[in-house]
């Protein structure tokens, strides 16, 4: 079956649906990507070790609505430091980041921010392996102001697997799946929010050719169809020749 052909994900509306939170995915699924940015980074560093490590060097980019964006760069050039700059998991020493018109939070209070706006896609997939496929799923929903219940929160995460191929999965254990279906259930993990943003970090590097395409149809279908941006770190030319725009990277700098 061919899951990227099948996947009927609706994300459901924001506005009105007793959820405070802006929408701030795509509004229009069949338009190009949005002249305004979703995201921008202004003159961002990351400094480790007492100034002696320098991940990110002075980057500024912006990111549009329901856009693709591949980075790229040889190991070590800092694709990893900015995609977590960009998802708040790190803090930058110098620059400033904005969703919107929203200004990033500290990185002490940036728990919440991270779960309503962004969604997180793993090459090793970080799943919880003593967890069943909808526990996993579930893990990632802990924000007490979505203003949802639980049985909506589980109806939607078992549509999600059912959607991304893993009906009757839900019970199963991590140890219990393939490679290919522990990145599904990866992708249904990171969309149970209903994120503006999704991004991945080398998502098809522990997968075989078959399922890495695979990986990357669902990923297609999902951003056309809900509206997402998506931003994904690779190595591969053959991914990033996908993407709408590539950003590459040398010695933490974005090189245009």
């Amino acid at each position: 079956m061919n899951n990227a052909q099948t996947l009927k994900i609706d994300p459901g509306p924001r506005s009105g649906s007793g959820d405070p939170r802006p929408d701030l995915r795509g509004q229009r699924l069949d338009a190009p990507p949005s002249a305004l940015p979703l995201m921008r980074a202004e003159d961002l560093s990351l400094v480790y070790d007492s100034g002696r490590t320098r991940a990110l060097d002075r980057v500024s980019f912006e990111l549009k609505a329901r856009e693709f964006v591949a980075i790229t760069g040889p190991s070590g050039c800092g694709k990893t430091s900015l995609l977590n700059l960009i998802g708040a998991l790190d803090a930058p020493t110098h620059g400033r980041l904005f969703l919107g018109a929203e200004r990033y939070p500290d990185l002490g209070s940036a728990a919440a921010f991270r779960r309503r706006h962004f969604g997180y896609i793993f090459q090793s997939f970080h799943l919880m392996p003593t967890l069943t496929a909808l526990e996993n799923v579930l893990v990632a929903t802990a924000d007490p102001g979505a203003g949802e219940s639980g049985s909506a929160l589980r109806e939607r995460a078992r549509a999600l697997l059912a959607h991304l191929g893993l009906l009757g999965h839900e019970k199963r254990r991590p140890a219990q799946m393939s490679g290919g279906e522990r990145q599904r259930l990866a992708i249904a993990r990171a969309l149970i929010n209903r994120p503006a943003v999704l991004l991945a970090d080398e998502p098809t590097g522990s997968l075989d050719t078959a399922n890495a395409l695979q990986v990357l149809d669902l990923i297609e279908t999902i951003r056309l169809r809900d509206g997402l941006t998506v931003v994904l770190v690779t190595h591969d030319h053959q991914v990033s020749r996908r993407a709408d725009r590539v950003l590459r990277m040398r010695d933490g700098k974005i090189f245009w």
